[in-house]
């Protein structure tokens, strides 16, 4: 593979990374796209072992990305409801305030559900610090997969290939 496709890759699997922490772009399969185009083209054994690892990697972090956080909001005592209203007005605020709306619209939505069920402010802000921080746990566990699937790649493209 020559230095620009390498190079090509490289840049989508950071924007992949970038897509991970601003919600715009589909991040961790942006960037397995990337390792996986690379493989097809490098189409060796070493090509190969990184798709694996990538696979494995991303795989693990989408899987735990659910799971822990989850956990701990089941803990905290906010119900999956309060945090599915708060993923419809994240998904409306993408649309009615560009690129930022998510960011509004998300805790807005648990607020407003967590207001509704507990009756008080300080009980509903108290949940939605759990559901912002369980959001923000998610988004660590797939940036630190993603990220380890990309330095193995790089380290096969510097070192192996």
């Amino acid at each position: 593979m020559n230095s620009v496709a390498t190079l090509l890759v490289g840049v989508a699997i950071f924007v992949g990374i970038l897509g991970i922490v601003i919600p715009v772009l589909p991040g961790a399969i942006l960037s397995l796209a990337a390792i996986l185009v690379w493989a097809l083209e490098v189409q060796s054994p070493t090509g190969w072992s990184v798709l694996a690892a990538a696979v494995v990697l991303i795989g693990a972090s989408q899987v735990v990305k659910y799971i822990v956080p989850e956990r701990r909001l089941r803990e905290s005592g906010v119900p999956r409801r309060s945090m599915f209203v708060g993923v419809v007005l994240g998904i409306v605020g993408f649309f009615v305030i560009p690129v930022v709306g998510m960011f509004v619209g998300f805790p807005v939505g648990v607020y407003l559900a967590e207001r509704h069920r507990l009756g008080g402010h300080d009980a509903a802000w108290t949940s939605t610090k759990h559901a912002l921080r369980a959001t923000g746990l998610s988004i660590l566990i797939e940036f630190i997969g993603t990220s380890l699937a990309a330095a193995v790649w790089l380290f096969a493209v510097l070192f192996l290939v």
